[in-house]
């Protein structure tokens, strides 16, 4: 009897310490940019239980071992009759449970029959030594408002009572605005965060919480998975996420999105360039700015956006996407199907010195962008060598693109190295220049 009480009174100790845990503790759970691998690039809202083990698969076995880890499944995996190349906006059937929350389809993910969630798909994630993810929307369902269906943890509050129609997603209609003031609203996300946590999932990205941004609804949701005591990484999405709000989204999410969603265009990749201005200085452990999804390999096998295909980006613009991203150190979500890629497009994903650049990287910043040339820089925070990233924008001309050295605190002679060749040269001349095609980038290593 004794033997029982003990650890009773551990177990409460321990809820009550995960319940208590301080605000700040969620920036540990992401101290570099979490990287991993997300479904809506090539399957939008049809993916099948199947194709994310084979993904899951694929990274564990060509990736895992360079800090690729998380597995996300992407949006509306709770439809029954979701089509590929688009939502079904007519009449869309949802699985929910008994308190409005959404549940899988099981005709999609066999595992969740039976009410069972992501809990199996979860753990074979996790037995591939990865971590496994969920999209969701902001809000309360549509359909539980009608229903009038109570919020789990409430004494008679039902869902009709904390919605309003005010700021509801325009391009998605599932759901409503939760209204953060309202007595049951935190328990509606209390109640959600609850429920994945029991499924064993390591990352949630909210969708519709940036543009506008949705103050209330982070704090709700910053709130519920504290209260959890499970390390989930929140990433809110889409952009652009109003820069003025930097300070509130770094005390409440580990990521967030900069810009709407990114793809296989060259235009995509200057837009992001030009507002990835605002950030630099924002970026930090455990808090990061997000350049969205890599649309690179496989995309749209039943994808929101074109046909099945090869990313369009030419190899040079690939190379200049993935140098930008690694420099600036976004999370790095790749968007292709990974058992399609080919060996260049794997080449995109293993590159050792790419890899650490992008880990240990600090004090990035953009030295010059202009007439159609861009410099970035950062240092690496163990070796001390300073990374510096050229980039040719521009459409038409190769471009001799300079830098001074000294800028970067470099005099004298140096050991330069390029990353994505290996290419290790020597020199002492205080103007660096590198003759650059269009649409193509360098990235090297520099030491004393």
């Amino acid at each position: 009897m004794l033997k029982k009480a003990l650890i009773f009174i551990i177990l409460c100790g321990v809820t009550i310490l995960a319940q208590a845990q301080p605000k700040s503790s969620f920036k540990s759970w992401a101290q570099t940019p979490p990287m991993g691998w997300n479904s809506w690039d090539c399957y939008g809202s049809t993916v099948t239980e199947s194709e994310v083990k084979s993904n899951a698969d694929y990274m564990s076995a060509n990736l895992k071992k360079l800090g690729w880890q998380y597995i996300v499944v992407d949006i509306r995996w709770f439809v029954e009759n979701d089509k590929a190349g688009g939502y079904n906006q007519t009449d869309p059937r949802y699985v929910m449970d008994q308190y409005g929350r959404y549940l899988p389809f099981s005709g999609r993910f066999p595992s969740a029959v039976d009410g069972k969630g992501f809990r199996h798909l979860a753990d074979y994630v996790h037995s591939k030594g990865l971590k496994f993810g969920i999209h969701i929307m902001r809000g309360i369902p549509v359909e539980a408002v009608k229903r009038k269906l109570p919020i789990k943890g409430t004494n008679g509050i039902t869902a009709d009572q904390i919605y309003s129609t005010e700021l509801q997603c325009k391009w998605l209609r599932d759901n409503y605005t939760v209204v953060a003031d309202k007595p049951g609203a935190q328990e509606y996300y209390n109640s959600l965060l609850e429920l994945y946590a029991s499924w064993g999932v390591d990352f949630i990205k909210v969708d519709d919480l940036s543009r506008p941004y949705h103050q209330g609804e982070i704090e709700l949701i910053r709130k519920a998975i504290d209260r959890t005591g499970r390390p989930i990484v929140l990433s809110t999405s889409p952009g652009e996420t109003p820069v003025d709000k930097a300070d509130h989204i770094k005390e409440n999410a580990n990521m967030w999105r900069m810009v709407d969603d990114v793809w296989d265009v060259w235009k995509d990749l200057i837009h992001l360039m030009n507002v990835s201005k605002g950030w630099y200085a924002h970026s930090a452990s455990g808090t990061w700015p997000d350049c969205d999804m890599i649309p690179l390999g496989r995309i749209a096998v039943r994808g929101e956006r074109g046909v099945d295909r090869m990313t369009r980006l030419t190899k040079d613009e690939q190379v200049s996407l993935m140098t930008f991203f690694t420099i600036f150190r976004s999370p790095l979500m790749f968007g292709g199907d990974l058992p399609s890629n080919d060996a260049f497009t794997l080449s995109l994903l293993n590159n050792k010195e790419i890899l650490k650049m992008h880990k240990e990287g600090t004090d990035v910043h953009q030295l010059f962008m202009e007439n159609g040339k861009l410099a970035v820089t950062s240092k690496n925070s163990k070796t001390g060598e300073r990374y510096l990233a050229l980039f040719n924008i521009g459409d038409k001309d190769v471009e001799t693109i300079s830098v001074n050295l000294s800028e970067l605190g470099l005099k004298g002679k140096y050991k330069i190295k390029e990353l994505w060749t290996g290419n290790i040269s020597r020199g002492s001349e205080a103007i660096f220049a590198q003759q650059i095609a269009p649409h193509s980038s360098k990235v090297f290593s520099i030491v004393k």
